[in-house]
């Protein structure tokens, strides 16, 4: 009895301390864990968008790198340095002519030689807000100063926000680059960073989902950054014909612009708007004329919600709805960013889902599995019917 007693103590002593063992071995994994993600955790945004950018260019890649006799790192290259050109340039420019617009601004209206066209009378038949906006463009044009000096304070601070915005798109613009520069050592060394991805894929998931699971995430991600420069594109096209054929001023300037707020997931309304209310309160447009070209720039304003829903999720195994669903959601949570990194969980997440719904072993057997033993049964019947029916005759 003592030695029974003796090596249950034994027994107890040794799963405590392989307990013991464990617990600390998983809390310094988790220390470890954590300590790692404090490091990286300021590289995270630039290294998932160098994912992206590396996933979605790597055919144009490829394609370069075979025209360039297989050169990697040369097509990885300019192809950084092409995206990085692209990102600046336009930028660049934008912000100089913005800054330049709004010096003039400033020292016209603090030389008060910015002058005011009046109000038309029809402004204020406007419904809702019409008495309002005309009172305040009616005293904009006859006292302009005294309406900067009133509203000095809420100048300020939207002066405060206009540069806080700059700053924002300045350090944005500079990550876009930086992010263009890792991309380009991704796809340089595009093979092994496959390779690496499948093995952690087929260590998560299993070697038989590896592959599968590898080539959604892969298209997932070039479908929905197709879709939203495809979008974006075709947006902007449409928008700035719409401008030219309305003959509004800087019509292609315009268009650029819609192109990038498409690109950055803004409503196209922020350009078409304003537009519309140039073509309603300027003279060289009649009533009829001015409402034919707003309708044509509020549906061209509007088409990326007919869009989306058609070019997002081509090509990628997963219905439709969760690709739009994960994208806007994502884009809804943490912004342009959001978009790729949403659609692509929720098409992972849809594809374990009915792979673990496909799998119930407790599952009941399928329709087709039920009647083929039936169909067989009844067709043995009735070859056996007419062998019965002569046993029955004889007998």
């Amino acid at each position: 009895m003592s030695k029974i007693v003796e090596t249950d103590s034994e027994l107890e002593e040794r799963l405590a301390s392989r307990l013991l063992d464990v617990l600390i071995r998983a809390g310094l994994i988790l220390v470890l864990v954590l300590l790692c993600y404090q490091v990286f955790a300021p590289f995270l945004s630039l290294m998932v968008w160098a994912v992206i950018l590396a996933v979605a260019l790597y055919p144009l890649h490829q394609a370069l790198a075979r025209r360039m006799g297989g050169r990697q790192g040369g097509a990885a290259t300019a192809i950084a340095v092409l995206g990085i050109a692209l990102t600046v340039t336009p930028a660049a420019v934008l912000l100089a002519s913005m800054g330049d617009s709004v010096q003039s601004l400033v020292t016209s209206v603090q030389q008060n030689t910015l002058q005011i066209p009046p109000p038309r009378e029809s402004v204020a038949q406007w419904p809702l807000v019409g008495k309002k906006i005309y009172g305040f463009w009616e005293t904009a044009h006859t006292d302009l100063p005294g309406l900067v000096k009133s509203l000095q304070p809420k100048i300020g601070d939207l002066a405060k926000t206009a540069l806080a915005a700059v700053a924002s798109i300045g350090g944005g613009i500079l990550g876009f680059v930086a992010a263009f520069i890792v991309a380009g050592i991704m796809m340089a060394y595009g093979s092994a960073g496959a390779r690496a991805c499948r093995a952690i894929y087929a260590r998560v998931f299993g070697a038989a989902r590896g592959d599968e699971f590898t080539v959604l995430s892969t298209a997932t991600i070039r479908a929905v950054a197709q879709g939203v420069i495809g979008i974006a594109f075709i947006q902007a096209l449409a928008v700035g014909l719409c401008l030219l054929a309305a003959g509004i001023p800087m019509a292609g300037v315009l268009a650029g612009v819609v192109l990038v707020l498409g690109i950055a997931q803004v409503p196209a309304l922020l350009v078409t708007l304003p537009a519309i209310i140039y073509l309603w309160t300027s003279d060289g447009y009649g009533t009829v004329q001015a409402a034919v070209f707003t309708v044509l720039l509020f549906i061209a304003g509007m088409a990326d919600n007919v869009l989306k829903p058609l070019m997002l999720g081509r090509g990628v195994d997963a219905p439709m709805p969760v690709i739009l669903i994960g994208a806007l959601g994502g884009m809804a949570a943490a912004g342009i960013l959001g978009l790729f990194v949403g659609a692509t969980l929720l098409a992972l997440g849809y594809q374990i889902f009915m792979h673990w719904v496909a799998t119930n072993p407790a599952r009941a057997p399928a329709r087709s599995e039920v009647e083929v033993p039936v169909v067989e049964t009844a067709m043995a019947d009735l070859e056996a019917a007419p062998t019965n029916a002569g046993v029955r005759s004889e007998t």
